[in-house]
C-alpha cells in the first residue's frame, strides 16, 4: 500500500492530480467556515451548543451532515453539494418519464452534455428554494429549537435576499469545484466533496463520545465502527456474476466472438440513494409542520413523538420500509432487463441455458428481484444502526449524525473504494503495482 502511494506520488501527472484534488478539498473546507453576510456567528455557536446539549433532532440533520456541519452555521457554502445531487437524481428519474431526456441519454456525449446543463439549471433552482427555506426557519427561530438569541439580527428583506444569493452562489461554486475535480483530479468530484464533509465531522463526534463517556466506551464504538466498515466493504463488493457466451460471427474475412464473459449484478445495486430518499421523506412532515408554525396540535405532537424521533419504533419500522421500497423502485428505474437482453442479442450474446430475447429479460428480472431483497435489507440495517446507539453518544450522534453508521459509512466506503480503484487503474496503466493485490 505505501509502495503504491510512493509510486503514485512519483508519477508527475498523477501527483499533480492528487495535489490538485487536495487543494480543492482544502478550499472547500475553508469556505465552509466563512459565515454569510448579516449572520451573527457568535449567536449561531451559542445556539449550536444549546442544540447539542438538549439532544434535539434538527429537521436538516441529513443536509447538515452532507455539508460537514456548515448548514447550521449558515456559512457561504452551507448548502453543500446536495442541490446538485438532488437535481442529478431528479434528471436521472425523468429520463424514464420524459422521451426527450431518454433520447438525449442515447445520443452519447453530446446528449449527456445537454443533460448536465439541465441538471445545473435545476440545481440552481433547488439551491434558491433550499436557501430560502433555511433563512426563513432561521429568522423565525425554528432552525434551532429552544434558542432565544437571533442568528440573523437584521431581518430586513434586503439582508435576507443577500443571504439567499450568497448561499446560492456558494452552491454554484461547489458545482464548479466538483466538476474541476472530476476533470483534472482523482475520482468523482461531487462524491469526494460529500466524503470530505462527512469525514470532517468524525473527529468532533469521536471527541464528544470520548469526553462524555470515557475511553472504554470510545474503544467499543471504534471497534464497532471497524466491524461496520468491514461489513459494508464486503457487501458493496459482492455481486452475482451471470455467465454470458458470445457466438462466433464472420464479418468480412475475420472471425469475431466465441468468447465467454459475465454480467455483474451488484447485491447493492441501488447504492445509497434509497437511504437518502427515506431520510428526506421522514423529515418532510416535521418541516411542513414548522413552516405552518403551529406546534401544539395533536398531529404535530404525533409527528414529533413517533415519526421524527429516531428512538421511536414507528420511526425505525417506517424508515426500514421506505428503504426497501425505494431500493426496488430505484433499481427498476436504473436497470432495464429488456434493454440488456436486446443488447446481448444484438451482439450475439446469450446466457447458457436461456433463450435470447424475452426469456433472457425475464431471467435477468428474476435474478435482480432476488438479489435486491438482501441488498435493501442490508441498507436498512446499516441505516437504522445509529438509532440503537443514542444512549452511547449522549444524544449528539442522533440518526444521521452518528459518525460510524447510517448514511455516513455507506457514502464514505463507496467513495473511498471508487477513488482507490481509479488510482489503481492509472497505476496499472503505468506498469506500477497497485493497491489491490
Amino acid at each position: 500500500m505505501l509502495g503504491a502511494f510512493r509510486s503514485a506520488l512519483a508519477t508527475p501527472d498523477l501527483r499533480r492530480k492528487i495535489l490538485f484534488t487536495l487543494g480543492m478539498v482544502v478550499l472547500y473546507r475553508l469556505g465552509a467556515t466563512i459565515p454569510s453576510p448579516g449572520v451573527s456567528y457568535p449567536n449561531i455557536q451559542q445556539c449550536i451548543v444549546q442544540l447539542q446539549g438538549s439532544g434535539s433532532q434538527s429537521v436538516y440533520s441529513l443536509l447538515n451532515l452532507f455539508s460537514g456541519g456548515a448548514l447550521l452555521q449558515l456559512s457561504v457554502l452551507s448548502l453543500g453539494i446536495m442541490p446538485y445531487i438532488t437535481a442529478s437524481i431528479i434528471i436521472q428519474l425523468l429520463q424514464v418519464v420524459i422521451p426527450r431526456f431518454e433520447q438525449l441519454k442515447k445520443e452519447g456525449q453530446s446528449g449527456q452534455a445537454k443533460l448536465t446543463q439541465y441538471t445545473r439549471y435545476l440545481a440552481i433552482a433547488l439551491a434558491v428554494l433550499q436557501a430560502t427555506g433555511v433563512v426563513a426557519l432561521a429568522v423565525r427561530g425554528q432552525l434551532f429549537q429552544g434558542c432565544s438569541v437571533p442568528v440573523i439580527p437584521d431581518d430586513s428583506v434586503l439582508n435576507l435576499i443577500v443571504i439567499v444569493i450568497v448561499m446560492t452562489a456558494g452552491a454554484a461554486l461547489l458545482m464548479w469545484m466538483g466538476e474541476l475535480i472530476t476533470e483534472r483530479g482523482i475520482g468523482n468530484g461531487m462524491s469526494l466533496l460529500i466524503f470530505t464533509s462527512i469525514a470532517a465531522r468524525v473527529p468532533a463526534e469521536g471527541g464528544n463520545i470520548l469526553n462524555s463517556h470515557g475511553g472504554l466506551v470510545f474503544s467499543v464504538v471504534c471497534a464497532f465502527a471497524v466491524a461496520i466498515i468491514a461489513t459494508v466493504v464486503f457487501i458493496e463488493q459482492a455481486q452475482r456474476r451471470i455467465p454470458v457466451q458470445y457466438a462466433k460471427r464472420m464479418i468480412g474475412r475475420r472471425m469475431y466472438g466465441g468468447t465467454s464473459t459475465y454480467l455483474p449484478l451488484k447485491v447493492n445495486q441501488a447504492g445509497v440513494i434509497p437511504v437518502i430518499f427515506g431520510s428526506s421523506l421522514l423529515y418532510l412532515p416535521q418541516l411542513l409542520g414548522q413552516l405552518a408554525g403551529n406546534q401544539n396540535t395533536w398531529w404535530a405532537q404525533f409527528i414529533q413523538t413517533y415519526i421524527v424521533d429516531p428512538a421511536s419504533w414507528v420511526h425505525i419500522l417506517l424508515y426500514m420500509a421506505m428503504i426497501v421500497f425505494f431500493a426496488y423502485f430505484y433499481v427498476s428505474i436504473t436497470f432495464n432487463p429488456e434493454e440488456r437482453a436486446d443488447e446481448m442479442k444484438k451482439f450475439g450474446g446469450f446466457i447458457p441455458g436461456i433463450r435470447p430475447g424475452r426469456p433472457t429479460a425475464e431471467y435477468l428480472n428474476f435474478v435482480l428481484s432476488r438479489i435486491t431483497l438482501p441488498g435493501s435489507l442490508y441498507l436498512g440495517i446499516i441505516a437504522i444502526l445509529p438509532n440503537f446507539f443514542l444512549g452511547i453518544t449522549g444524544g449528539q450522534g442522533q440518526n444521521q449524525n452518528f459518525p460510524f453508521g447510517g448514511t455516513a459509512v455507506l457514502i464514505m466506503v463507496n467513495v473511498g473504494l471508487d477513488t482507490v480503484k481509479q488510482i489503481e487503474s492509472q497505476l496499472t496503466q503505468r506498469s506500477y503495482e497497485g493497491f489491490l493485490r
